[in-house]
């Protein structure tokens, strides 16, 4: 089998192909690498986390507030999550304090 690359237009035709670009040096792109906290991202992980410490909720909230999800925004969707999550366990926290003093 012939090893080397031709870019001649009658090779093309007896069925030879040209390779385009060598798959052992492939470059990776910004978004390739995985995401912290195994993977889940940041967002995710405070999300699930919070269950147990509803303080993540809040740092979760200040990092998507802070535009954290600018340096990745894979980091987006999960930090605006844990943002919904503090504003419900808010909400939850002020109508059990509003009816135990009234």
């Amino acid at each position: 089998m012939d090893q080397r690359h031709s870019t001649d237009v009658a090779d093309h035709a007896k069925g030879k192909y040209t390779l385009i670009r060598d798959t052992e040096s492939c470059q990776l792109g910004m978004y390739d690498k995985p995401l912290p906290c195994f993977g889940c991202g940041i967002g995710w992980f405070c999300l699930l986390l919070g269950f147990v410490f509803p303080c993540m909720w809040y740092y979760a909230t200040i990092l998507y507030f802070g535009n954290y999800y600018r340096k990745d925004p894979r980091e987006r969707a999960g930090l605006a999550a844990s943002a919904i999550a503090a504003l419900i366990c808010s909400v939850v926290l002020l109508i059990i304090v509003a009816v135990l003093i009234f």
